[in-house]
């Protein structure tokens, strides 16, 4: 096992947790729900004020149009908030990304709003793992990094998003944009469980909206003349979930449609998920659900339109990636932290990282747990655990550790 080097140690010893759970409980205090554009805007804010202490450039950068269908089937503009990017030393030839999110799960009506302590290490409350004390990490490991003759050798970008909750339609496209050409990057979820295991393999995430346009009549009269919206979402629902094997879970998940009960109903809108574990499964899905939604439109003389797709490709681990796993391993041992990994079902903006054939890992946040509940928790002493073992790994990295 290689030893903590002088620089190392040094960086490690600068960690400042207080400054970091200072950071954690203001920008928690914001209710940043992804529809939330005041919220979001107000840490955007805040966020961009405290990451102008590092070098190079802070800019918010305008969302991307993303659109919706609404329970009527009418596709409509769904807003979001601006996405925060630092650029340091962009010449370098040697570059990283470092990734988070500002968004959480609970909107603005929600009633989970307050920091509660738990016990003298366990703080609870609204996005404290989930991941405003992410964001705290990176910021406290790239100012100790920074610290270190080693950073001038290296440049990076770091990304704060504002939609990664739903699925980072609106900052997709950014992502590949800084993504392209970097060496490796770190992405900081909480740990996959409260010991600090990282997330290791994902499989992917695809949501879709499906359509059916059919024709009203009279449920007594004339039923005869209508064309049933709602019974061919019902079947594209049943169709679908036995299309499922092993490599892709379906979740037919909600069907929206009909009006009074004596109408036969023109309209509805089906909506589901899929998990494919590998970039077949998911290939094959896509020329499946086609030929499956041709047949539905003239099985039952509807008109189908499907929106969606796969928005978080699968993330196998390949061999560079597994060699920055093992860096990140090998670092935390020399810290005195023990690190392991397990696949994960679930996905983030790892998965967007990773299809640009960028090595990365995505659970480098705090060590918490319960996220997406009110019962949601950080562990306050992951703070500076987490911190050091960014800023060990990033100082590695720029000494050329090899990927």
């Amino acid at each position: 096992m290689k030893q903590l080097d002088p620089a190392e140690a040094a960086i490690a010893h600068r960690v400042d947790q207080a400054r970091m759970l200072d950071n954690t409980q203001a920008w928690a205090a914001i209710n940043t729900g992804t529809g939330n554009l005041d919220g979001l805007a107000a840490l955007a804010g805040l966020l961009a004020d405290t990451f102008a202490s590092l070098p190079g450039e802070v800019t918010l950068r305008d969302p991307a149009p993303v659109t919706a269908i609404a329970p009527d089937g009418r596709e409509v503009d769904r807003p979001h908030g601006r996405h925060l990017v630092l650029s340091v030393r962009p010449q370098a030839d040697r570059r990283f990304l470092l990734t988070g999110h500002m968004d959480t799960v609970y909107p603005a009506d929600h009633p989970f709003q307050t920091l509660t302590w738990l016990d003298e290490d366990t703080l609870n409350g609204p996005g404290t793992a989930d991941m405003k004390a992410g964001l705290a990490v990176i910021h406290e490991a790239l100012t100790t990094f920074e610290t270190s003759a080693a950073a001038a050798r290296v440049g990076y970008d770091v990304m704060i998003n504002s939609d990664e909750e739903t699925g980072s339609l609106a900052s997709a496209a950014l992502i590949d944009e800084l993504a392209r050409g970097k060496v490796a990057a770190l992405t900081y979820e909480p740990s996959a469980l409260p010991d600090g295991t990282l997330a290791h393999a994902r499989g992917g995430s695809g949501n879709y909206a499906v359509t059916f346009g059919g024709r009203s009549a009279h449920a007594g009269r004339n039923p005869q003349d209508g064309r049933n919206a709602l019974v061919a979402a019902a079947d594209c629902a049943l169709r679908l979930k036995a299309m499922q094997h092993a490599d892709l879970p379906i979740n037919p998940a909600r069907i929206d449609g009909g009006a009074a009960n004596n109408v036969v109903p023109d309209h509805a809108v089906l909506r589901f998920n899929i998990r494919p574990k590998s970039t077949e499964a998911a290939d094959r899905f896509a020329n499946d659900l086609k030929a499956m939604l041709a047949d539905l439109e003239g099985a039952h003389e509807v008109s189908v339109h499907c929106q969606g797709g796969i928005s978080r490709p699968p993330k196998p681990v390949d061999a560079s990636a597994q060699r920055l796993f093992d860096l990140v391993r090998a670092s935390g041992a020399a810290l005195g932290q023990a690190i392991g990994w397990q696949p994960s079902g679930g996905v983030c903006d790892g998965n967007n990282i990773a299809a640009n054939h960028v090595p990365v890992v995505d659970t480098m946040g705090v060590r918490g747990g319960a996220i997406h509940s009110p019962d949601e928790y950080m562990i306050v002493p992951s703070l500076i655990e987490r911190a050091q073992l960014s800023a060990v790994v990033l100082h590695r990295l720029a000494m050329g550790d090899a990927l």
